[in-house]
């Protein structure tokens, strides 16, 4: 049988707007974007802000930096960005990491499929033509074959649940949407709400030239020294002699950082081994404090709480005041437990006479006021306001935004009880959208996990690109059983029974008082091992059935390379057992896939499939009795 030429995907798709909708330009979405690229497809990149940066074009507050090694979190994919970009900290600054991402873009001419201050508010699957409906703010309206959503985790910020809010009259600001033009606090009275993350980062520098600062505190933190320096030329150079070295160890490690955790127990070791290993700990860089550590001190109470209290002696050792130290302290959870940030002298901004905590525990906030902050027992007059209180996390950003699949499904109401998907990539029901950074994916070094995320949606849109295929979805058995693993990882971990926004709860959201399991919390090399196993199995057990485009532009649904099918046959229907080939007469209305496709019969349990939706049925034809087990192929050419 002669061959016939491929259709071209573009074509395809000539009467929808673009072939992939990204939303969002932070790191996935560039990554996404340069990939998609390499395939040739027509991209739009939509971003809210005015530039490229994501995180770091939102987060300019004073002292945001990394926490994880700048050498670890920058792309890996480009040598020519590896050998022409400097970094000069370990620990880059925010405006150091957002010309970073401007470089890159700039390298790769991205932003000319980029189009800035687009927030997108709805994204409508469109059941007729298999293809998404994207709205923004404004009404303007974008189609596409695949939308990708490269909106991050932690985007969707939140303000605290407290009366009077939007009544002060001084400066406000929330850290998540700093203004890019420089804030002065000398010689200002200030107000940071909340000692997470940010704010420990905020109130380090802020404590240096405000004329007065007051922090409200609800519940502290676990922190260590971050202990940054500048980079030298000549460290830069052995640093990128080292990238392939340091790619390969994050890639081995448990979260993608350069550390791996200590395989012995903290009991293995007598209590002055301990004290001194910690203390070796204590002095190295970054996360190493953390993740190079025993590893049962994420699963064993006991271990864990020797742990914490060599931190809160370190901490008891920073802070002059007894009384202040003991409120910094973290009484209701064990270290590691919530996210760690990481600090540099933030303990002993608490030493200076014009710095001063507030327990709100014990004198919580009443009301904010047009001049400043009300508590139970006092009342302050402020100059300025900075809200340091996080986000509505892992989530958030999704529902943020009016997604609807198949059928007008929400995606709000598939998730009400938590987050469930395939590989944190798809969800049910949501057939051409793919998440880059969402829920139930690898999680910690985010460029590692976001380049291995991207690249595989880059690969599966390329494997639909060259079958012809225009609708692909997760199955609820896909989605269950990863699912199921997710919360089988979570099994035994420490951090799951605390109230953090890395379990799903934020207390100023009424919604968000129940804890989930929001994160993929196992290794991340068997995270990739996984997902290698299925697009080895090309996607198999990714999606119940795609649908593709024969020859004549005719759309049918096929299993393009996965195993079972229902297929009409003359008024009832055919049950092929066993593995053989498939003779002509049983192919009955499946017969136009035969200059194109090739079947071929799988042993798989009857009854294996579920039913297809009957409006894909052709006109007149009736389901067979039982579903027919066989897998469809592209023929090879000049056959």
């Amino acid at each position: 049988m002669g061959s016939i030429e491929e259709p071209n995907f573009c074509q395809k798709n000539k009467d929808l707007d673009y072939d992939v909708l990204i939303i969002g330009a932070g790191l996935s979405g560039i990554y996404s974007l340069y990939r998609m690229r390499q395939l040739g497809l027509r991209t739009k990149v939509l971003e809210a802000g005015g530039g490229v940066g994501g995180t770091w074009y939102w987060n300019r507050y004073p002292g945001a930096r990394f926490d994880s090694e700048s050498y670890s979190y920058n792309f890996s994919f480009s040598q020519e960005v590896l050998d022409e970009w400097n970094w000069s900290e370990h620990f880059a600054s925010q405006p150091e990491t957002l010309r970073y991402c401007e470089f890159v873009c700039d390298k790769f001419d991205l932003r000319r499929d980029m189009q800035f201050d687009t927030r997108v508010t709805a994204a409508h699957f469109q059941d007729d033509t298999k293809s998404w409906l994207v709205t923004d703010e404004n009404g303007q309206k974008y189609t596409s074959r695949f939308v990708v959503t490269c909106i991050g985790i932690l985007n969707n910020y939140t303000l605290p649940n407290i009366p009077g809010v939007l009544d002060y009259k001084g400066e406000a600001f929330h850290t998540a949407r700093w203004p890019a033009e420089q804030v002065d606090f000398t010689n200002k009275r200030v107000a940071v709400i909340g000692t997470g993350a940010t704010a420990i980062q905020v109130i380090q520098e802020v404590s240096k030239t405000v004329g007065h600062l007051t922090v409200f505190q609800r519940t502290p933190n676990w922190s260590l020294p971050l202990r940054n320096a500048p980079l030298t030329t000549e460290e830069m150079d052995k640093i990128r002699s080292r990238y392939p070295e340091i790619f390969r160890k994050c890639a081995e490690s448990w979260h993608c950082f350069m550390h791996v955790p200590d395989k012995r127990s903290t009991f293995d070791l007598s209590p002055e081994d301990r004290e001194a290993f910690w203390e070796e700990l204590y002095a190295q860089r970054g996360f190493a404090k953390w993740m190079s550590n025993f590893g049962d001190i994420n699963t064993s109470k006991e271990a864990n709480a020797l742990f914490s209290e060599f931190v809160a002696n370190k901490i008891r050792g920073r802070v002059h005041d007894p009384v202040t130290a003991e409120i910094l302290i973290p009484k209701c959870h064990g270290f590691g437990t919530k996210r760690v940030p990481m600090e540099t002298r933030y303990f002993e901004a608490y030493n200076q006479p014009n710095v001063r905590l507030v327990d709100v525990k014990s004198n919580p906030i009443e009301c904010v006021t047009e001049s400043g902050i009300r508590t139970k027992d006092e009342a302050f007059e402020f100059d300025m306001i900075v809200y340091a209180t996080g986000f509505d996390a892992v989530t958030g950003s999704f529902t943020a935004i009016d997604f609807r699949g198949v059928d007008g499904v929400k995606l709000k109401d598939r998730w009400s009880e938590g987050p469930r998907t395939f590989l944190g990539l798809f969800v049910e029901s949501f057939p051409n959208m793919m998440m880059v950074m969402g829920p139930h994916q690898m999680f910690g070094n985010i460029p590692r996990s976001v380049e291995y995320a991207a690249s595989w949606v880059a690969r599966f849109i390329e494997f639909c690109r060259d079958r012809g295929i225009t609708f692909a979805g997760a199955t609820r058995q896909s989605v269950l059983d990863w699912t199921e693993h997710v919360h089988t990882c979570a099994v035994g971990l420490l951090a799951n029974d605390v109230d953090s926004w890395m379990t799903g709860v934020n207390k100023n959201l009424a919604h968000k008082q129940k804890r989930i399991i929001a994160r993929y919390q196992g290794p991340a090399p068997g995270y990739r091992k996984r997902a290698e196993e299925v697009v080895t199995r090309e996607y198999r057990d990714l999606a119940e059935r795609f649908l593709v485009q024969d020859e004549w532009g005719k759309e049918q649904f096929s299993l393009d390379g996965l195993p079972g099918a229902w297929i009409p046959y003359g008024g009832g229907g055919f049950m092929c057992t066993g593995r053989h080939f498939a003779k002509q007469e049983i192919l009955g209305s499946v017969a136009i896939f035969q200059s194109y496709y090739k079947l071929e019969m799988v042993d798989r349990p009857k009854g294996w499939l579920p039913r297809p939706d009957r409006r894909f049925y052709g006109v007149g034809a009736m389901p067979p009795a039982e579903p027919i087990p066989f897998r469809i192929r592209r023929r090879r050419r000049g056959i």
